[in-house]
């Protein structure tokens, strides 16, 4: 079955039709809410949520741009509006450098590790730091869908960045403290 008819059939509600949509893109959007929530468990319960709300407005789905990016949008403006329930998000007078960047080396830092301080992170820092670093959106569209100004959109992610940083180096510092000396 292609694409477009999965999506025309899911708009008319047949079941079959949506099972196999999610069968198909639960994973790749599963990705999407472990970055944006705090953890397996409450990104598990995103995507069943994120779904639902999916099949209820697929028919507000033209066929105009990607399917996958209109898929993706839906299920983090679904993870967002959780977190704007709750009132973290706040301004933090801190100075911090704006757009510095954090080195890795790949061979240093697992990828699981990297999500799981991700996922460490206060929401108000790893809901802007994916938004801005991982998924590419810029300042001005932070603050509009998190309804933040756009200077706590940019001390957010600083801070972030920082609280990163200092996560890493003690990571890098424990590892190498633990490698046996050379004689």
């Amino acid at each position: 079955m292609d694409i477009k008819q999965l999506i025309n059939d899911c708009q008319k509600n047949d079941r079959k039709a949506q099972e196999q949509l999610y069968r198909l893109y639960s994973p790749k959007l599963f990705a999407v809410c472990l970055k944006y929530s705090r953890n397996y468990t409450e990104a598990q319960d995103n995507l069943q949520d994120g779904f639902l709300i999916i099949f209820k407005k697929i028919e507000q789905y033209s066929f105009k741009g990607s399917f996958d990016g209109w898929l993706k949008r839906v299920m983090i403006n679904h993870v967002l509006q959780q977190y704007r329930q709750e009132t973290f998000l706040s301004l933090v007078k801190e100075d911090v450098p704006d757009d510095e960047e954090i080195e890795i080396d790949d061979e240093d830092i697992s990828l699981e590790y990297l999500l799981k301080i991700i996922q460490e992170l206060p929401n108000q820092y790893r809901l802007v730091f994916n938004l801005y670093v991982l998924d590419g959106y810029s300042h001005q569209e932070i603050a509009e869908m998190l309804t933040i100004n756009l200077g706590t959109s940019k001390s957010n992610l600083a801070r972030a960045k920082m609280i990163l940083r200092e996560k890493i180096e003690l990571f890098k510092n424990k590892e190498f403290k633990t490698l046996p000396s050379a004689k």
